[in-house]
């Protein structure tokens, strides 16, 4: 499970990620990340975490696809979460084949995107 303090939770800060961020798509997942944004509602801190957040659609599956997807992808984003900067906002959307992906497939459409998004590679 990912840790409280990795999760994004506020409308705000999903919307920061998704408008301001970069994005790389894949077959099955789209991943928006926003480098290395402070966060105004955190106290002081000099090092705020990485934060991810899910969005799974109807799109996707019934509700039991869903949360299988939603699942899947946070047990793989706790382990990638330190190669993110500090105080980065990721947002990763599920696409429709999702629903049918294993837990391999999903990891490498993920890898693969955090890679494009991390190595700065052509858009």
């Amino acid at each position: 499970m990912l840790p409280t303090e990795n999760r994004l939770r506020r409308r705000e800060d999903f919307a920061t990620a998704v408008r301001r961020g970069r994005r790389a798509g894949r077959p099955l997942l789209v991943v928006h990340l926003r480098s290395g944004a402070t966060d105004p509602h955190a106290p002081g801190e000099s090092a705020p975490s990485t934060r991810a957040g899910f969005v799974v659609s109807k799109a996707v599956g019934g509700a039991v696809v869903r949360n299988k997807v939603k699942r899947r992808l946070r047990h793989l984003m706790r382990d990638r979460v330190a190669q993110l900067p500090p105080g980065s906002l990721v947002v990763v959307r599920a696409l429709p084949g999702a629903g049918d992906a294993d837990h391999v497939q999903l990891a490498q459409d993920l890898d693969a995107a955090l890679q494009r998004l991390l190595g700065g590679g052509a858009r």
